[in-house]
């Protein structure tokens, strides 16, 4: 690798450079699985042991991404007034949430009418931005404290729903409740991340940035890595078989040893459960812990991905869906079905459609290969060229 003088922090770089190596695996799933537009991969009464373990890996990236995100946040900041960083959250939020909509839209559905709508990683962390750019000015005690109430609480309005499409309700599915919206016959909006628990993690990743702070000595910042890693899967393990709370779905005894533990691990997403962000952030807790002093040529491929994020992010995307495109005209399927609108989404147009697993896995590898020349590129040109601004933005 070219060496390029930085101030980042590589450990948090690679982590989230592994976190967007494995989206990708979900991502191609997404769009070359059999049934994956139709069949949950969690769903018990369907799903295989190899389906379950390749969505479960997944898990770990948004929740990875979004903390680091309010890591990162705290590390710009330690630079910057409060004043400057706030500013600078507040726009980037806005900006990630108009990118949502209008770039990140059009690549997952190559529909130009926009009628179809999907709210979902980016959104939150725009959101997310938007809200920790207002925080900021509190104490950092109480921005913890907020941070793990919003986490670790937010589980109690699970027994509150609403329905419809009034203001009130889809106010509400913004907070905490995923939702999809049939506006019109022709007009579907899907509210994929619910806000209340990636804002409360981006907030607990703002405050985690004090042990990257330059005086923090790394022995102790391991000690204190190891410590809330293993802490927070003891923790999951405790309530995950207690049982009672934690988890908007508990688990239950299935026909078999394994699909009992598969219902063990099946933990909700859509918004991120308390137990499910603590067997998400515990093992990149300790993955941080183990990194830190590695270099060799992984974490330096890693690295490359973790340094241009949203670059990554939308180029992965733009070639997975086109490449679900071009396998569907060689194999002399209609194209025109991998056009996702907001009437046809729903009536099954791609129920025969799909590859064995094994394929899902040989495309994502050949898409993070493809992708790495460019990112590094990309990242080069980045370092390169700190004066400009706008690049803090991409």
């Amino acid at each position: 690798m070219e060496k390029i003088k930085s101030s980042r922090i590589e450990s948090i770089d690679i982590l989230r450079g592994l976190a967007m190596v494995i989206m990708a695996l979900d991502h191609v799933r997404d769009y070359f699985h059999f049934g994956s537009f139709f069949v949950d991969p969690t769903d018990l009464e369907t799903t295989t042991p190899f389906v379950f373990f390749t969505r479960f890996i997944t898990h770990n990236c948004a929740p990875a991404f979004i903390f680091l995100a309010g890591t990162s946040a705290f590390l710009y900041g330690s630079k910057k007034s409060n004043k400057e960083l706030s500013r600078f959250l507040w726009t980037r939020g806005v900006w990630l949430i108009f990118l949502e909509v209008t770039v990140n839209n059009l690549i997952w559905t190559f529909n130009i009418t926009y009628s179809f709508l999907i709210f979902q990683v980016i959104w939150a962390i725009g959101v997310s931005m938007i809200v920790l750019s207002l925080l900021i000015y509190l104490p950092k005690k109480v921005l913890l404290i907020t941070g793990f109430v919003l986490v670790a609480g937010h589980n109690l309005l699970d027994q509150f729903t609403v329905e419809g499409s009034s203001f009130s309700s889809i106010i509400w599915y913004i907070l905490h409740q995923r939702a999809r919206l049939q506006l019109t016959p022709d007009f579907l909006v899907l509210i994929g991340y619910p806000v209340i628990p990636w804002i409360g993690l981006m907030v607990l990743g703002y405050c985690f940035g004090t042990l990257y702070k330059p005086d923090f000595n790394p022995k102790r910042r391991r000690k204190w890595l190891l410590g809330m890693g293993f802490g927070a899967i003891a923790l999951f393990y405790v309530l995950r078989g207690i049982n009672v709370y934690g988890d908007l779905h508990p688990w239950s005894e299935q026909r078999n040893f394994l699909y009992t533990m598969l219902s063990f691990f099946n933990v909700t997403k859509y918004p991120p459960s308390i137990v499910y962000l603590l067997i998400t952030i515990g093992p990149a807790l300790l993955f941080l812990a183990v990194i830190e002093p590695v270099k060799n040529r992984v974490t330096n491929f890693l690295l490359v991905f973790g340094r241009v994020p949203l670059f990554y992010y939308f180029l992965h995307m733009i070639v997975i869906h086109s490449l679900a495109v071009l396998g569907m005209v060689i194999t002399g399927g209609d194209w025109h079905k991998m056009i996702f609108t907001g009437s046809n989404f729903l009536k099954a147009p791609l129920l025969d459609y799909g590859y064995p697993l094994w394929v899902v896995y040989v495309i994502w590898m050949a898409v993070v290969l493809l992708l790495y020349p460019f990112c590094k590129k990309y990242m080069i040109y980045k370092a390169k060229n700190k004066d400009k601004w706008w690049l803090s933005y991409l």
